[in-house]
């Protein structure tokens, strides 16, 4: 068979899949002041960082935007500079899927008063939130929606390990889920 006999039509749709880019994401949150310089390092190959909530000072807010483009939302403990910059709640669309922030917002069957309202309401497919220091992802069944607290990244608080993760949005897929520790609080 010579080349020239093969069919090289090729639907150009079919092709669409080569030029859709996935969005890393870099999710963070109750850093109260305090951002280790290991955050750098882990979310260097992310396109994005999310921050929600409990920035501390306007400073975190400068040193995470100086570095990547951010999303975020201010917390119970953000003064007014953190709260003229950034809502309370934030609802946007990262490739296909809608996104819901706020900083206090509970999990499946123990959500905030605010957070139920807004997620029964019109839910996402992902909810990010902060506030408990505690790590949390669950896939919330009634809601269809994926529900992440990364834990704290600072020092202030009571949990014991600083955490943050990593993740990736693929069209319609949130995949590649990774919990980091930064060491003890």
């Amino acid at each position: 068979m010579d080349i020239g006999d093969l069919d090289c039509n090729l639907d150009l749709d079919l092709l669409h899949f080569s030029t859709i880019e996935m969005t890393r994401i870099g999710l963070i949150s109750d850093t109260h002041n305090y951002l280790d310089e290991a955050v750098f390092k882990h979310f260097e190959q992310c396109d994005e960082i999310w921050h929600a909530g409990d920035f501390g000072t306007p400073e975190i807010a400068d040193k995470l935007k100086a570095f990547k483009p951010l999303k975020g939302v201010y917390g119970n403990i953000d003064g007014n500079d953190i709260r003229s910059e950034f809502p309370e709640k934030l609802r946007f669309t990262c490739e296909e899927v809608e996104v819901l922030m706020m900083h206090i917002g509970g999990y499946p069957g123990r959500y905030a008063p605010a957070a139920r309202s807004e997620l029964y309401a019109n839910p996402p497919q992902l909810f990010v939130c902060g506030h408990s220091h505690i790590l949390k992802i669950i896939y919330d069944q009634k809601l269809k929606c994926l529900c992440m607290n990364p834990g704290a990244a600072g020092r202030a608080g009571w949990h014991k390990v600083r955490t943050i993760v990593r993740f990736v949005i693929d069209g319609k897929d949130m995949k590649q889920c990774e919990v980091i520790e930064l060491g003890k609080r």
